[in-house]
């Protein structure tokens, strides 16, 4: 009987573990991981993120570390976010993410890892979500480059021009 019970307890808390991790829901991972940011608890927010994401979660803590005390943040606030439905292709999950207050939606990526289902907020996915927004709106990455090189080549003339501060000190 003492095994039936203890088994049966076993059972149960498993069953409330996996319940409460949200780890075979994309969507609520998503969710988890948002509401961790939105404390500005990045070990929480690392619990359901890929391994991969370490470093950007770093790159974000330190800029939350950075950012005046006193100042509200409501870049990761859920209240401001509508979530969609995740479409789930093999280990590889998309969840779309629209800002209430601008319209605009954010197709969020997460990874089949050890199992479960983990945001990807590494450099890489980050890189493409932007690119995807830019193509969104029309621009092209060639033209961005272009763009760039433009700048660069600007910013050489300038460092070939000589500084007229010695100039006038000469001069006097």
């Amino acid at each position: 009987m003492k095994k039936i019970i203890l088994s049966a307890a076993t059972i149960l808390a498993f069953g409330i573990i996996a319940c409460n991790s949200n780890s075979s829901d994309p969507k609520g991972v998503l969710m988890s991981f948002m509401d961790a940011l939105m404390k500005k608890d990045i070990e929480a927010a690392k619990k359901y993120a890929t391994k991969d994401s370490e470093a950007m979660l770093g790159m974000v803590q330190m800029g939350m570390s950075m950012a005046p005390k006193d100042q509200k943040d409501t870049t990761y606030d859920k209240s401001n976010m509508e979530f969609g439905d995740a479409k789930i292709e093999g280990d590889k999950a998309t969840v779309p993410v629209k800002d209430k207050k601008s319209g605009e939606t954010v197709n969020y990526t997460l990874k089949k890892e050890d199992g479960a289902w983990k945001v990807a907020f590494d450099k890489a996915t980050m890189t493409q979500m932007g690119t995807d927004k830019m193509k969104e709106k029309g621009m092209d990455m060639n033209d961005m480059n272009s763009g760039m090189d433009s700048a660069s080549k600007m910013l050489e003339q300038m460092n070939r021009v000589p500084d007229t501060s010695n100039l006038q000190d000469t001069m006097r």
